[in-house]
């Protein structure tokens, strides 16, 4: 059975952990599905940390745009993170209402499958204005994306300081 399941916050809120615990009670063979473009050694080496850190029972796939290439059916998956999602089709498009199209053309592409979703996402609008106009596009791309997945979730879960609020159940 279908399940979409968000798990927001801010940067340093326990997101990511919360949703691979949650991962690892639906299922013993849970998939991670990074949507991070690797910028360079540093980041690569992170990457790599992190990997290790999950251990083998997780099968890692790595996808900056399309994630409905990937046949995930009757699988429990953990992408992380949202943001970064959007960031890669932001960049691509330099488009506000193209990289809302796509984006949400390939979240209902890749949730037709009959699956258990965790998605990962940042509340990055709830600081102050940027003074920065790409900033401010970017944000709006953010909150709408969330609102977005939030409305078809059937849980939402907010993380403050390590903690999760049930906001939609």
């Amino acid at each position: 059975m279908k399940r979409i399941i968000l798990v927001t916050g801010g940067q340093r809120s326990g997101k990511s952990s919360y949703a691979e615990g949650l991962a690892h009670q639906l299922t013993d063979q849970p998939v991670y599905l990074a949507t991070a473009k690797i910028w360079d050694e540093e980041f690569r080496q992170r990457v790599l940390r992190h990997q290790q850190n999950r251990g083998p029972e997780w099968t890692n796939l790595e996808e900056e745009t399309e994630l409905s290439k990937y046949d995930l059916k009757d699988r429990v998956i953990v992408i992380d993170c949202v943001t970064l999602w959007c960031t890669n089709f932001f960049f691509k498009y330099q488009d506000v209402q193209k990289t809302l199209d796509s984006i949400k053309t390939e979240f209902d592409k890749f949730t037709a499958q009959d699956a258990t979703f965790i998605f990962v996402t940042n509340e990055i609008g709830l600081g102050g204005v940027s003074e920065n106009e790409l900033q401010r596009k970017f944000t709006d791309i953010q909150g709408f994306i969330n609102q977005y997945i939030a409305a078809k979730a059937d849980e939402v879960i907010l993380m403050v300081s390590g903690i999760p609020v049930k906001i939609k159940q």
